[in-house]
């Protein structure tokens, strides 16, 4: 029963989520704004997550690559299109992921500058 009633909770959270995405009308994917609520109404009760929790968490993770299935589909379905525009995809594929790498290494480098400060300050 408590199995039940934490993915209730995930589902619950998933549909706050999108509730927030629609009002705020932003490109963030809704499960995100859902795991953001979720993990921050477990920090502000201060307590650690259930046991069943994770536990629920990870039988729906189980089934994660059943999620890519849509994606093989659209990607075969749009072939076609795949073939004449594959120059400028390739181009925003590589140029959005280094972009990636490089803000997330200086944020890494910036905060973890921060931390080190701070314990030596101690």
């Amino acid at each position: 029963m408590a199995m039940l009633r934490l993915i209730f909770i995930l589902l619950l959270f998933q549909l706050a989520g999108e509730a927030l995405r629609a009002a705020t009308h932003t490109p963030v994917p809704a499960p995100v704004f859902g795991m953001v609520l979720l993990a921050a109404w477990y920090m502000l009760r201060r307590r650690e997550p259930e046991p069943a929790l994770e536990q629920a968490a990870n039988g729906l993770l189980n089934w994660l690559g059943l999620l890519f299935v849509p994606a093989g589909v659209g990607i075969i379905a749009n072939i076609a299109l795949l073939r004449s525009a594959w120059l400028p995809i390739s181009v925003s594929l590589i140029g959005s992921t280094l972009l990636t790498l490089l803000v997330t290494a200086w944020i890494m480098h910036r905060f973890g500058r921060r931390a080190t400060i701070t314990k030596e300050g101690r």
